[in-house]
């Protein structure tokens, strides 16, 4: 045999991105040359270079373009199998005439400079966050990320808040492509499924311009995942965590099927293909089929121990690379594998209370205490490819994510529903959700005058499902020393009690845009008229079938099945027509088709009126159709058409180099989403209340006014503030429908009549190398973002008589406070994170007006504040290609309080408040270790 190996001499790389000082745009076709070598590049049509085979060493870079001013960058560093990033920003020459004009600046000057071209050129109010940043946070995923960027915070760990507005506020585009909603009941994208060392860049934009989506009035979140690497990437990374609460504790849950490991099931909790296709169906069988076609089911009913929480276990691959082929075109990708798993425990405590009178009160209706079992799993792919050629670029980007979440909740405690009684509940729960993206784009430049043309199709499903969601209730009077007994009942089953739930959602979502650039001039100043179209058709399917254990035949010999454990009482011998049968009671209201198509055109001017006020101006049209019809045809069609002309205009004054003040005023909407609009009914069996749609819901319309002014003093820092107006016609709102109690809540939604919300905004970031002459002060960093916010919902007394109509906007905040203290050397890392918000409405409570003031019945439900600190750590060893992190996440590990206050006096106490819920998430501490082929 022989073995023939190639030796190659280590060599470095020149790469980065040239854009214009004033305008923020790239510049193609840009000059890059080494002084005293023949190696140089030319830009691409995203103004990107990369000069590679440099031995190490120090070089003078220059920058040259037809009509700006020639840049001279010197001591660039090379080192070998690294790659130098030399982002730099343009000048226009002040005058034609002949001769060159030179202007040359060090390394570290220039790299400040493509900073400042960045941010300050921007025509909207935005906030982002690097991939430099986000590799240097202790966070896993995109929904962590979020929660660092101005102004917003995260619900539940993966929905983002922008400037207090609830999720239903905002709207999302992966790739410049938007994404469906993750979650049946809300608006929203589960931030948590996008693995964060696969994002490029985040930008929020807190104002809108017309070349963005008008469904907004929080933020329009714009996620771009890597596609070009400037070198061969192989980036193998293993995650090991432990959670304080969770890891090595003994784990229960339901039984589990040969493929859970991988996230899919194997049909262990698929419904029988011998069942009745529906329950029409079902209700013709005879009482002996039915109680046949029940011992079809599996019983899954066994509790089983698990073992113990094994530590989470993170394995991620990628792999990329880039090739230039003949006459400077270039061929790019990257890929990548994913996979986790992670079995978490949590206790928390439930409880809900009769009406108050306006003091505290004790009077439970219950009081549960819950151990929740969660092993989830998840799998991502990502395949992105690019294709560059003259001046135009192709790229096709695919995501795929899977999670598969099994969850098992055991319930101990004491309901007062007169009788009183204890109980003893179970519920297992299983979650797969899926989604994928797929979009295919180009970016082109042509004539003499650069015009620009980019477009995009793409293709999102997302798919959510609860195969055999099963819940069980044993109760006995309290007190008692009786057995407990199985709440099955008697002729009809229940959803709530010894019942079995599928469901099945599917979002279907096709896209295209398309944006043409065309720059001229006025008076020699540069000018920019954009124009667009963007269509959206999006379809939902979502079917449920729900079933109940009955007692059909009440005798003597069924009371004694009663109490059977869990395990055994619905075992095949039990299910007979004198012990158990099925009864199915889907309501033909719960399954519906929804579509929604939305048609935009837009035109936009980006106007340099002098050098320094620029104008960003533009209207954007938007024709939007939804539908919505229930398998019942007794329940009335939504069939909404609306044609909205969406203003917008964004002022830029540049008082200095280092200075900008922004003025910005638009109209937006916010749609309801299509589970607000279906009249499907579902129990929740985490807080005990039922949820239904409201198909009588109209879109919210939006004006929007910001004021921002910005300050960039050095490398990589900024002083801003802003200030913010908002004001919703016809906002949506999830309340307790008039008649509810304590006892039995049913939550849908409505139009407030209106709204207002304004607030302010303070971001700093400063470098603490001012504090005194050490080195490593130079490497520290300090930051933090702060928001007030404030926000009055208006209601109609005669439409909303059990409604406070002094209140603040549901889910809105009143503070959010974010800081970080960051020290980045040559081979250590570390970064330090504090979060917070301030208390929330979690949900709406009901009362009524009794002489002219409100007096609730029940009242709101509060999100406590809690302070959030997470740490990070890094080393990297063996020329950089080896890095161990780690990672300490929820340091302080406060509890997440839910309550009623009492006493109005804004703060949490839990003698005088009424404790709603409270869990522990417990510390995570993870350890990552990354090595770079």
């Amino acid at each position: 045999m022989l073995i023939s190996v190639t030796v190659f001499a280590q060599t470095g790389k020149i790469a980065g991105k040239v854009t214009d000082k004033v305008s923020g745009e790239t510049l193609i076709g840009l000059t890059v040359g080494i002084d005293g070598t023949s190696k140089g590049a030319a830009t691409d049509v995203e103004g990107r270079f990369v000069i590679s085979n440099l031995t190490a060493g120090k070089y003078n870079v220059t920058f040259r373009y037809i009509g700006y001013q020639t840049k001279s960058i010197t001591g660039v560093e090379v080192k070998n199998g690294e790659v130098t990033a030399l982002n730099i920003i343009m000048e226009e020459a002040a005058t034609q005439a002949l001769g060159e004009v030179v202007v040359t600046a060090t390394y570290s000057r220039a790299t400040v400079g493509s900073l400042y071209a960045q941010q300050k050129s921007s025509v909207i109010v935005s906030d982002g966050i690097s991939s430099e940043s986000i590799k240097r946070s202790p966070d896993r995923n995109t929904g962590e990320v979020l929660k660092r960027v101005s102004g917003t915070s995260i619900q539940d760990n993966k929905f983002v808040i922008v400037r207090g507005l609830s999720d239903r506020y905002n709207s999302t585009l992966l790739n410049n492509a938007p994404l469906p909603s993750s979650e049946p009941d809300r608006k929203a994208f589960s931030f948590d499924v996008i693995p964060s060392n696969l994002i490029d860049q985040i930008v929020i934009n807190k104002t809108a311009s017309a070349d963005l989506p008008g469904d907004f009035a929080g933020g329009v979140i714009q996620i771009k995942t890597k596609d070009f690497p400037v070198q061969k990437v192989f980036d193998v990374n293993y995650t090991i965590g432990f959670n304080s609460i969770s890891t090595f504790n003994d784990f229960k849950g339901g039984e589990k099927g040969k493929l859970d490991l991988l996230g899919f099931d194997d049909g262990l909790r698929k419904l029988p293909s011998s069942f009745p296709v529906d329950r029409r169906a079902f209700v013709n069988l005879t009482l002996q089929q039915k109680a046949d076609v029940s011992k079809d089911l599996n019983n899954t009913w066994a509790v089983k121990n698990q073992g113990i929480a094994i530590p989470t276990q993170n394995l991620q691959v990628v792999y990329g690379n880039s090739f230039k082929l003949k006459k400077d075109k270039k061929f790019g990708f990257v890929t990548s594998l994913s996979y986790r798993n992670s079995m978490n425990f949590n206790e928390q405590r439930r409880a809900d209370y009769a009406e108050l009178t306006g003091t505290s009160s004790n009077d439970f209706t219950f009081d549960y205490n819950d151990k929740i079992y969660i092993n989830s799993i998840n799998l991502g792919a990502l395949a992105n490819f690019a294709y560059s050629y003259n001046k135009s670029k192709i790229g096709f980007k695919n995501l795929y994510n899977r999670s598969y979440d099994d969850k098992f909740t055991d319930r101990t405690g004491a309901s007062f529903e007169d009788p009183d009684f204890e109980q003893k509940n179970t519920q297992f729960e299983l979650v797969p959700k899926s989604l994928f993206n797929s979009i295919l784009e180009g970016e082109h430049v042509f004539g003499k005058k650069n015009y620009k043309f980019d477009w995009n199709t793409s293709f999102s499903t997302s798919s959510r499902s609860q195969p055999d969601l099963r819940r069980i209730f044993y109760t006995k009077p309290l007190g008692s020393a009786n057995q407990f007994e199985a709440a099955v009942p008697v002729g009809s089953g229940s959803p709530k009690n010894a019942g079995r739930f599928y469901s099945d959602l599917q979002d279907l979502i096709y896209g295209a845009s398309t944006n043409l650039s065309i720059p001229f001039e006025i008076n020699k100043i540069k000018q920019i008229v954009k124009i667009g179209t963007w269509t959206n058709y999006r379809t939902r399917s979502f079917d449920t079938r729900q079933f109940g254990y009955i007692i059909p035949r009440p005798s003597n010999s069924a009371q004694a099945l009663l109490t059977l454990p869990q395990d055994i009482i619905f075992s095949t011998q039990n299910l007979n027509p004198d012990g158990f049968v099925i009864d199915e009671i889907t309501d033909n209201r719960d399954s519906y088709d929804a579509s929604g198509f939305l048609n935009a055109g837009y035109v936009m001017f980006t106007n340099e009126l002098t050098k320094k006020l620029k104008a960003n101006f533009g209207a954007r049209l938007e024709s939007y159709q939804e539908e919505l019809i229930s398998v019942d045809p007794a329940t009335p069609k939504v069939n909404n058409s609306y044609l909205d002309i969406l203003p917008s205009a964004n002022l830029i004054y540049s008082a200095t180099e280092k200075t900008n003040i922004r003025l910005s005023y638009s109209n937006t909407v916010a749609r309801a989403e299509f589970r607000e609009l279906a009249p499907f009914s579902f129990f929740d069996f985490e807080t005990n209340n039922v949820i239904i749609g409201n198909p009588d819901l109209k879109r919210t319309k939006i004006d929007n006014l910001d004021l921002r002014f910005e300050f960039f003093p050095a490398t990589g820092q900024i002083f801003s503030i802003s200030t913010f107006y908002k004001n919703f016609n016809n906002p949506i709102e999830q309340i307790f429908n008039t008649g509810s109690t304590a006892a039995s809540k049913t939550l849908s939604y409505r139009n407030a009549n209106s709204s207002t919300l304004y607030g302010l905004e303070i971001e700093a970031r400063e470098n603490l190398g001012l504090l005194g002459s050490a080195k490593w002060l130079d490497k520290l960093t300090a930051y933090t973002n702060f928001a007030l916010i404030k926000s009055d919902v208006n209601l109609d007394r005669v439409q909303f008589p059990n409604n406070n109509d002094s209140r603040s906007l549901q889910g809105q905040s009143p503070y959010l406070i974010n800081g970080g203290l960051q020290y980045v050397g040559d081979k250590w890392n570390f970064n330090a994170l504090y979060n917070r918000i301030g208390r929330r409405i979690n949900i709406v409570g009901f009362g009524q007006f009794v002489n002219n003031e409100f007096q609730p019945d029940y009242p709101d439900i509060y999100e406590n504040p809690r302070d959030v600190i997470d740490l990070q750590i890094s080393k990297r060893f063996s020329n950089n290609k080896t890095e161990i992190k780690l990672n300490i996440g929820d340091v302080l590990n406060q509890k997440r309080i839910l309550y009623q206050d009492v006493n109005l006096d804004k703060k949490y106490k839990e003698v005088d408040d009424q404790t709603i819920s409270t869990i522990k998430f417990g510390t995570n501490f993870n350890v990552s270790f990354s090595y770079k082929f």
